[in-house]
C-alpha cells in the first residue's frame, strides 16, 4: 500500500501525545506491531496501527478510572 502512512515511534508519540517509553510499552503489550524499518534501521508503524492501539489503551484506561456508582 503505496499511499499509507508510516511513522517512527518518535513520530507515533508525537501524533498521540504520549511518551517514546509508552509507544514502546504498547509495542512490547501486542498493542503496536512494528510493521518495517526506515533506512536508518528504526522501527515503523502504520498510521492507522497507532490510532487503534491509541483506542485501545485509552478506553480501556478510562474504564479503570470511572469511579464506582
Amino acid at each position: 500500500m503505496e499511499d499509507e502512512l508510516w511513522l517512527t515511534a518518535r513520530e507515533a508519540a508525537d501524533l498521540t501525545g504520549v511518551s517514546l517509553q509508552t509507544i514502546y510499552s504498547w509495542e512490547r503489550r501486542g498493542h503496536l506491531k512494528v510493521e518495517g524499518l526506515d533506512h536508518r534501521g528504526q522501527k515503523l508503524f502504520r498510521h492507522l496501527s497507532v490510532a487503534q492501539a491509541e483506542k485501545a489503551t485509552r478506553a480501556k484506561a478510562k474504564r479503570l478510572l470511572v469511579p464506582a456508582a
